[in-house]
């Protein structure tokens, strides 16, 4: 699967970096975005939703909601993304929306437990 997770970090106590780790230990394609990162946890980073290569079958989300909703609409604007995962806490009611508006489907939880890994 390839898999996109906005808001990735270099923070390995942060649950962006704790994603990365857990799909790409399952042998996914980690594709991470951080406009500030080069690399995180050895793969290569995009600076932006726009310059990963598609196309994706999961995008997670690890964002605060007001910068989830621009990411969202980015996401949607890309036309091949099969997955929208808003894990706990980058969820709110007006991106949840928005994410529907632009039928994206959202899938609310934690995408780290989906594919049955514990992310603490």
């Amino acid at each position: 699967m390839r898999v996109m997770i906005v808001g990735a970090s270099t923070n390995r106590e942060k649950f962006g970096n704790k994603a990365v780790r857990a799909y790409a230990g399952q042998g996914h394609v980690v594709l991470p975005v951080n406009p500030r990162a080069e690399f995180i946890e050895g793969i290569r980073c995009y600076q932006s939703i726009a310059d990963v290569p598609g196309p994706i079958d999961r995008a997670s989300l690890y964002l605060p909601p007001a910068l989830g909703l621009e990411a969202v609409r980015e996401l949607a604007a890309r036309g091949d993304v099969s997955e929208l995962w808003l894990n706990p806490g980058s969820e709110s009611d007006e991106l949840i929306g928005e994410a529907r508006r632009l039928g994206l489907g959202p899938i609310l939880a934690c995408s780290i437990v989906a594919i049955g890994e514990d992310p603490h």
